[in-house]
């Protein structure tokens, strides 16, 4: 077995918080899906794991969001969280904990206890500015992040704004996380996010503005001793990472493994989080994993472009553990990945009904007749074995999921072909003879099994139900068919 090199038995990690102005769309639920696997992943390698997602609720975009909507602010983040926690069963997630940044009890708090860990650090003042703000980010743009009058991300005109502020001396830390991730103390994975951002860090950071007036925004959390304004969005958001797993203290004794982001939110992960977290004197974060986004088409989903492709729909048309298989195989980890339904349909007959489903069917039919199936594994089979299990498990420990996936099919083609070469239906093979290729195939699927649990949960729960073991060997369950072949014909 691959042995993971932690000093701890614990293991917490988070995705991104869901920015409620919007129904859940399939780019969330990649990074779900993903988290998911490595909490999976790390308590069947025995971790007590801390997995924690949630929906960011505040700031100028849900307000209008609202407005536009004719709904009160509060009903109106209510009902889009109910969506986006209805997840967890539609996606057969395996978080423990859901933040939400509306819930005055556990995370307001805690964001004002930071506050005033910034204020003591003296990294908080205040002054008047004025700069063009970007509504979808929540955040104020210059130089190359405007192109032509519009934010480079959006593609929407930028509102000036020009109001009196508390801003954060982000400018400060500049150099700081810049030597922290250059020597991986703050671990940026891909090695090409973490070339953008050190890029970023070369060109120096700006201050940034920590709060909005009230005349502007009115929903979000009021900044502790000044009435006039509420704090700035990403300033009251991040912290749900501390709030959400127990507060302040948990987190220093043991800050989350992993944050697991999208590409356009990576400069607020990697810079500000980070400098928020040095001037309040708390420990980072491990690692950072910066996913990119799932297109369709060719383009960013986007509501005004109508090719949103939401997952219950998807779910609900061909099931979760396809929709799970194919974000995971089909969008490259590290980059962005298209969807379309042609695409999703060839990946399900070729892996799933033909690869997988048939595989886990015709072994468990053939062993469902025997009354036992005993004997030791042979050498072949094991080395095979072993081998994708290390790969596999590489794999994912480099965040490479679809790889992994990849792997672990290699082992499906070839229990596939020893099938086929073996032929233990064969009626001139003795019962010894059946008896030792049936107990491979059973150790081939049953592995297939166990490294498919983190991925695809409810095959795998399936397949292993079906494979009975005791001292004296194997009694095997025949597998319905798991995935029926798509005809569109």
């Amino acid at each position: 077995m691959f042995k993971i090199n932690w000093k701890s038995k614990k293991f917490y990690i988070t995705t991104s918080i869901a920015y409620v102005n919007s129904e859940p769309h399939i780019g969330f639920a990649l990074e779900s899906i993903q988290s998911d696997v490595l909490a999976r992943y790390y308590r069947q390698q025995g971790y007590k794991v801390f997995f924690q997602t949630g929906t960011d609720e505040h700031g100028a975009k849900i307000q209008k969001a609202a407005e536009d909507n004719k709904k009160d602010t509060k009903d109106f983040v209510d009902e889009l969280s109910f969506k986006f926690k209805g997840l967890k069963e539609a996606l057969n997630l395996s978080w423990d904990n859901f933040a939400r940044t509306s819930d005055q009890k556990v995370h307001w708090p805690v964001v004002w206890d930071i506050w005033e860990k910034l204020l003591k650090s003296g990294d908080l003042y205040k002054k008047k500015y004025g700069g063009y703000y970007c509504i979808g980010c929540e955040a104020f743009k210059t130089g190359k992040d405007i192109v032509d009058g519009k934010c480079m991300i959006h593609k929407k005109e930028l509102e000036f704004i020009e109001e009196e502020n508390w801003f954060f001396k982000l400018s400060k830390y500049t150099q700081e996380i810049e030597d922290l991730i250059k020597k991986d103390k703050l671990k940026i994975i891909p090695e090409s996010k973490k070339n953008e951002i050190l890029s970023l860090l070369k060109g120096g950071l700006e201050d940034v503005s920590f709060s909005r007036s009230k005349k502007s925004v009115q929903w979000g959390i009021p900044v502790l001793n000044d009435d006039t304004q509420v704090m700035y969005v990403w300033a009251d958001a991040l912290n749900n990472y501390i709030s959400g797993y127990g507060g302040i203290g948990e987190w220093k004794k043991h800050p989350a493994d992993v944050h697991m982001i999208g590409k356009d939110i990576s400069r607020f992960h990697a810079a500000l989080w980070p400098a928020m977290l040095l001037s309040a004197k708390l420990p980072l974060p491990k690692k950072i994993f910066i996913h990119g986004f799932v297109t369709s088409g060719g383009e960013k989903m986007s509501k005004s472009l109508g090719n949103i492709i939401d997952p219950y729909e998807l779910v609900k048309k061909y099931g979760t553990d396809p929709v799970r298989y194919y974000l995971l195989r089909e969008i490259p980890s590290y980059e962005d990945g298209d969807f379309s339904y042609e695409k999703f349909e060839e990946r399900y007959n070729g892996d799933l009904a033909n690869g997988l489903g048939n595989f886990a069917a015709r072994v468990s039919t053939l062993a469902s007749k025997e009354h036992m199936i005993s004997g030791s594994i042979s050498k072949e089979v094991e080395r095979k074995i072993n081998e994708i299990e290390k790969n596999a498990e590489e794999k994912i420990k480099e965040f490479k999921f679809n790889e992994a996936l990849a792997i672990i099919w290699e082992l499906i083609q070839f229990g596939d072909k020893y099938v086929n070469e073996n032929k233990p239906w064969e009626k001139s093979l003795s019962l010894e003879e059946k008896n030792k290729i049936l107990f491979d195939l059973i150790s081939i699927l049953n592995k297939v099994a166990v490294l498919l649990s983190p991925y695809l949960p409810q095959s795998a729960d399936i397949i292993s139900n079906a494979i009975k073991k005791n001292r004296r060997g194997f009694t095997v369950d025949k597998v319905q068919l798991l995935f029926p072949r798509i005809d569109n014909k």
